[in-house]
C-alpha cells in the first residue's frame, strides 16, 4: 500500500500513513489496530506515531481510545498542532474534532482474549513487588508494608508472541526520509501504559540526511535506549544499516540479554538493513522491503544476533 502511495505521486508521509493505516484495517498480527492486545480492563487502546526527517516534525497519539485510524490523527497531530505528542481521553476528543469517528475497538477475539486471561488468574501480566502476589492471583494489587525485591523473570513467562508493532521507513526518490509506527501494545498491560512506540527516537526516528530506523519488540525495555534514534545516528557516523542496526540490538543485549526485540534501518542512498536479539523461539526476523530494484514487495530474513 505504501509503495502503491509512493508510485501514484504521494509524498513520503502519505506513504507512512496509508501503509500503517493499512494495517490497522487488516489488524496485522493481531498486534496493530482494533481488537487486539485487551489490557488489564479489556480494553484495546492504541499508540502511534509519524515523523517527517525533512522538518523533523513528529506526531504521535498513545492510550487513544475508541478511534481506529492511530497513525491517522499521529498525522493531524503535525498538521494541525504545534505539539508532538496527545495521549488518552484527551486525544480521542481531538481526534473526533479532527473528523475521526468513535469507533468500538473491541472485538469478539478481544474479549475472548481477556476472559481466557482472567481465568487464567491473570498470568502473565506486568506487576511485580504487589500484594497479593501478582504471578499467582489478579488485583486489585497494593504495594505491601514492607518492601522486599525479587528478581524480575524477564521473558521466561511471556509469549514473544504478545506484542509487536508495523514499523516503516520510507525513503523518497530524492533522499527524503520519513517514518512511522502504529500497534496496540503490550497485552495484558497495566492500563495506561505506553510504550516505545509512539517516542520519536524508540519507535522510529527520521532524518532526511541520514536515514530512518523503527522498533519492534518488548517496549519497555526497548526505549530505554532510544534504538531508533542511535540507529540513524549511526549510519549519519556512514555505518552500514546492517552494522548500525545490529549495534543498536547489542547496546540493549547488556542490560537485558533475553528482550525480546528487532530493529529495520534503511540510508538515503537506499540501502537496508535489520538485526534481532536471538532468544529460544525467536531466532530469525522477517521484513518487507519495496524499491525499484524489486518487481514486487519481498520479505526479507536475518538471523538473530
Amino acid at each position: 500500500t505504501a509503495w502503491r502511495v509512493l508510485e501514484l505521486g504521494g509524498s513520503e508521509l502519505d506513504a507512512v500513513e496509508r501503509g500503517c493505516g493499512q494495517c490497522e484495517i487488516d489488524q496485522c498480527d493481531g498486534s496493530v489496530g482494533y481488537g487486539g492486545s485487551p489490557d488489564e480492563s479489556g480494553e484495546t487502546t492504541l499508540d502511534a506515531m509519524i515523523m517527517d526527517g525533512n522538518t523533523m516534525e513528529v506526531g504521535a497519539v498513545a492510550d487513544l481510545r475508541r478511534v481506529k485510524n492511530a497513525i491517522g490523527v499521529a498525522r493531524k497531530v503535525i498538521e494541525y498542532t504545534k505539539h508532538t505528542l496527545l495521549v488518552g481521553e484527551s486525544a480521542s476528543l481531538f481526534a473526533v474534532r479532527m473528523g475521526f469517528p468513535y469507533e468500538d475497538l473491541t472485538t469478539q477475539k478481544s474479549l475472548s482474549l481477556y476472559s481466557e486471561w482472567l481465568n487464567q488468574s491473570c498470568q502473565p501480566n506486568y506487576w511485580k513487588n504487589v500484594v497479593p502476589d501478582s504471578s499467582k492471583s489478579c488485583g486489585p494489587y497494593k504495594r505491601p508494608e514492607e518492601v522486599t525485591y525479587k528478581e524480575e523473570q524477564t521473558s521466561s513467562k511471556r509469549s514473544i508472541r504478545n506484542h509487536d508493532t508495523i514499523g516503516m521507513v520510507v525513503i523518497g526518490v530524492s533522499g527524503t526520509v520519513a517514518s512511522g509506527t502504529s500497534t496496540n501494545g503490550a497485552i495484558h498491560k497495566i492500563p495506561g501504559r505506553v510504550g516505545d512506540s509512539p517516542i520519536a527516537g524508540a519507535g522510529s526516528y527520521a532524518d532526511s540526511t541520514a536515514g530512518g530506523a523503527a522498533a519492534t519488540g518488548d517496549g519497555d525495555i526497548m526505549m530505554r535506549f532510544l534504538p531508533s534514534y542511535q540507529a540513524v545516528e549511526y549510519m549519519r557516523m556512514g555505518t552500514d544499516p546492517t552494522v548500525a542496526c545490529q549495534k543498536v540490538i547489542s547496546r540493549i543485549q547488556k542490560y537485558a540479554p533475553k528482550f525480546f526485540g528487532a530493529i529495520i534501518c534503511a540510508n538515503t542512498t537506499g540501502s537496508y538493513g535489520a538485526a534481532c536479539n536471538k532468544i529460544p523461539g525467536f531466532t530469525q526476523f522477517h521484513f518487507m522491503v519495496s524499491s525499484p530494484l524489486l518487481s514486487r514487495p519481498t520479505e526479507q530474513v536475518v538471523d538473530c544476533i
